[in-house]
């Protein structure tokens, strides 16, 4: 029998998501405009608890202070009356033709103030509506021809943006964090900070890089050809994961926006792995929400746009019931064993141990059997056959 979704689940999903009226670069949108609305109301009933939005999600651009408050009375009367959260939000500053050339790190000052402005006000609705996490992705943030961007002052601009952001939020004493999210190309040729790992090294840059981590997608690492789950651990690793996107994407092409795993489903099973269980040798799992940045394929109606929604949050629930099966199996124990995943858990030093104390021990060189060790099988087919098993349901 398939799992039921249930808000304890804290599966949510973006407007712009169920939204997407599936327009492209070559056609016309296939879906008429969705009311918020309705989107808070029938994802509550599919079984979401939360929904994300950017601001002109909810708020058209340009509207007046009369109308934005009515959009906003509107909004909160849907969260309200389904017990919908809003745990994360974020700022359009990709759709207008002003931002063509990034927001905070655009070539015109005058489009970079503008851009700080349209965020510190919607930081100020984030807070009103209990968002924890507020999430920065610079999709216009780069350049098509390398001479048309001096890359190091454009990475100035990003800092001294999310640092006047950050201290806002604390000078305004908020419980909000800052998530960065990557993505190599598409809308731009090159969008600056293109990785996790980019993304890692720009805040340890940071004034407040304290409250401000990542929000990896499935689909934007795997466009680099990069491991989702691999990504998401090193973020988990440096305690900044503070956010997940996602979807499913196949190799590296388009971001295609698919439901979740309806890509790599291996690599989905593993993400899903990782974020209940933690790292096989020990490690915290993730307890922020399972939230879903997908687009219903431009094939589908309205009927189609509600089913994929629930064909994300259905494959999550069966590959977190194949996960806990698989991580409860003795034999899997038992090859986590022989291939010393566990193992690596340990210290490769001695506690108390030096540089000196190692230079002293022959059997870590002179006496050590490079051949003989060299032999050694790890039984990482096996393992991997494992996963395999668990996943298709054999085991």
């Amino acid at each position: 029998m398939a799992p039921t979704p249930t808000r304890e689940d804290r599966f949510s999903f973006g407007l712009w998501t169920v939204g997407w009226e599936a327009r492209d670069q070559f056609g016309d949108a296939t879906r008429a405009p969705l009311d918020p609305v309705e989107s808070v109301h029938k994802l509550a009933e599919l079984g979401a608890y939360g929904v994300t939005f950017h601001d002109n999600d909810v708020i058209p651009f340009g509207a007046t202070e009369s109308e934005r408050d009515k959009h906003i009375a509107r909004f909160k009367d849907a969260l309200a009356e389904t017990g919908t959260v809003v745990p994360m939000m974020t700022t359009n500053l990709f759709t207008h033709p002003v931002f063509k050339d990034g927001g905070f790190t655009s070539n015109d000052r005058s489009v970079r103030r503008f851009a700080l402005r349209k965020v510190l006000r919607n930081l100020d609705l984030a807070a009103e509506l209990g968002a924890q996490t507020y999430v920065f992705w610079g999709g216009r943030e780069g350049a098509e021809y390398d001479g048309a961007k001096d890359i190091q002052a454009a990475l100035d601009r990003y800092r001294e943006g999310i640092d006047l952001l950050a201290a806002y939020v604390k000078e305004q004493g908020y419980s909000i964090r800052f998530a960065i999210e990557p993505k190599p190309n598409e809308p731009r040729g090159d969008i600056l900070l293109p990785t996790v790992g980019h993304a890692l090294a720009f805040i340890a840059e940071l004034e407040h890089g304290d409250i401000v981590g990542v929000n990896p997608e499935v689909g934007h690492e795997q466009m680099a050809g990069l491991n989702y789950a691999a990504g998401i651990a090193q973020a988990m690793w440096a305690g900044k994961l503070f956010h997940i996107d996602l979807n499913g994407q196949r190799s590296i092409k388009y971001d295609q926006d698919l439901v979740f795993g309806h890509g790599d489903l291996l690599n989905a099973f593993f993400t899903v792995d990782l974020l209940e269980h933690g790292a096989p040798g020990g490690g915290p799992a993730y307890n922020g929400p399972r939230h879903f940045d997908y687009k219903p394929s431009r094939t589908e109606d309205m009927t189609g746009v509600w089913e994929s929604a629930e064909a994300n949050m259905r494959t999550y629930l069966l590959l977190k019931e194949r996960a806990a099966a698989y991580r409860a199996d003795p034999e899997v124990q038992a090859a986590f064993e022989r291939s010393g995943v566990t193992a690596l858990r340990e210290p490769t030093l001695n506690a108390g141990e030096t540089v000196s104390d190692l230079l002293t021990d022959r059997g870590a060189f002179e006496d050590f059997d490079a051949d003989a060790v060299g032999q050694r099988g790890y039984g990482f087919v096996r393992l991997n056959q494992l996963a395999i098993d668990h996943l298709l349901g054999a085991r």
